[in-house]
């Protein structure tokens, strides 16, 4: 569970600095990407902590993550602030619908370890559906892309 979350994160984070990239300069789009990614850093330096904290293996895909992250960022960066915000819509979604997932397994162990687990995903699911209602839903199609190729990657990840 925390290898894959550490691996969804670090996707976030090469999302938004590819999205940063392109439309960083933006005065209207690129602080609220730029305040995003600043959660999404946050994110990951704490799964970070708890991969090591737990002793966990870290993902072998990190380079595939980092790579399909920053493509996927810079290519709706692209394509226009609407696509770009879209992927945020998409990603969130998944990553939101994750985070509930594993809350809801959570709850059925009961230690002090796994409570603090608890409350840092429930967090991070917040910031996570914060994200997604900062970003309008469009480009149907692209978020449907975009969702099931969160879900693939987060398959992968449980098994690799």
């Amino acid at each position: 569970m925390i290898r894959v979350d550490q691996a969804g994160e670090i996707g976030a984070n090469w999302i938004y600095k590819g999205q940063i990239a392109v439309l960083g300069k933006d005065k209207k789009v690129g602080p609220v990407i730029q305040e995003m990614w600043e959660q999404e850093k946050y994110h990951l330096r704490t799964f970070d902590k708890i991969i090591v904290d737990h002793r966990v293996r870290p993902t072998l895909l990190r380079p595939l993550w980092e790579t399909a992250g920053y493509v996927l960022g810079v290519g709706t960066a692209l394509i226009g602030k609407e696509a770009a915000m879209a992927c945020t819509e998409a990603v969130e979604t998944v990553i939101g619908e994750h985070y509930n997932d594993q809350l809801r397994e959570l709850l059925h162990i009961d230690n002090n370890e796994v409570a603090d687990l608890r409350k840092i995903i429930k967090e991070f699911r917040d910031d996570e559906l914060h994200h997604l209602d900062t970003a309008a839903p469009l480009y149907n199609t692209l978020s449907f892309i975009i969702q099931n190729g969160c879900k693939a990657a987060i398959w992968i990840t449980t098994r690799i």
